[in-house]
């Protein structure tokens, strides 16, 4: 029989995390699964517990959060299996945006989640990995990295204590727009090709969409082994707010302004300004200039 470590982040979506215990556990249950159940206790603790429950051999190790809590059970089985020690991951959605879940077509209601944990679907996902941040050895990704304004906007839509999920995205975007962001000018070498422009925002997507509603890389898929990069010029604060509507429907493509690239790798310089990025929502650099991103095909399996 398969047995589950649940790591619960209880700050997750406001406190839903801790406030959803009771009800996993019932449905857990129900399902008759074998599971244990630990709680966060501080940042960056879910990767110790997850590479623990790997070693320990426990078969699939589920990130009940959002996204952070995610990425940091990602970075823990990436530990444990870059030390030999496999095990799959799973998502019980409890967060703001929950687009790493969204990404791997995980159900976004807690009830069919768990169903679907229970089913055990599974494929195998691409994982990406940034270096030159904050982390000397570098994070990884399932779902994205965001530099420049969405970055921004994921830091100010966390000071929303009021607002949570795509609401509080969206009016982080618009303080954004009016009081903060200037374009830096940035260097992009892709496997192929080298850029340079004035940079509104370049998103690098294992997945599909990031602050619970833009979709960066619509016809993104965690599993063919490439990196989808939606690139964003330099343009008006009145046409950003324009380009955001284009960003929720999917159709920035359109946009003369807008170009999507794939490459494997990723080399991201700033010859003017500051590189602000997150990866999978967290932050990974607000003053740094050079970052390097890679994707590492096949890696984790993942039920959805």
């Amino acid at each position: 029989m398969r047995k589950y470590k649940i790591i619960v982040n209880p700050e997750s979506g406001r406190g839903e995390g801790g406030r959803a215990i009771p009800q996993i556990e019932d449905l857990l249950n129900s399902h008759t699964l074998d599971f244990e159940i630990v709680r966060t206790e501080k940042p960056w603790h879910a990767v110790e517990l997850a590479q623990q429950a790997a070693t320990e051999g426990f078969d699939v190790v589920v990130a009940a959060g959002g996204d952070g809590t995610a990425n940091e059970v990602l970075n823990g089985l990436m530990r444990a299996k870059n030390a030999g020690v496999n095990a799959a991951m799973a998502v019980l959605p409890i967060g703001q945006g929950n687009d790493f879940a969204f990404g791997m077509e995980i159900p976004s209601d807690l009830e069919t989640a768990c169903l679907a944990l229970a089913k055990d679907r599974r494929r195998m996902i691409d994982v990406g990995r940034v270096t030159g941040g904050r982390l000397l050895e570098g994070r990884f990704f399932g779902n994205g990295i965001g530099i420049g304004f969405d970055a921004v906007v994921g830091f100010e839509a966390l000071k929303l204590k009021r607002l949570h999920g795509f609401p509080a995205y969206l009016v982080a975007a618009l303080k954004t727009i009016f009081l903060f962001f200037k374009a830096p000018k940035v260097r992009i070498d892709l496997d192929d090709e080298s850029l340079t422009l004035p940079a509104l925002m370049v998103s690098i997507m294992n997945g599909r969409r990031m602050g619970g509603g833009f979709m960066m890389a619509p016809h993104g898929d965690p599993g063919d082994g490439i990196l989808d990069l939606c690139i964003a010029s330099e343009v008006s604060k009145l046409k950003i707010f324009a380009l955001i509507l284009r960003f929720m429907k999917g159709d920035q493509g359109t946009h003369p302004a807008v170009q999507f690239k794939r490459s494997k790798r990723a080399k991201v310089t700033a010859l003017e300004g500051v590189l602000p990025t997150h990866a999978d929502g967290e932050t990974v650099s607000t003053e740094k200039t050079e970052l390097s991103i890679e994707l590492l095909a096949s890696q984790i399996e993942v039920v959805y």
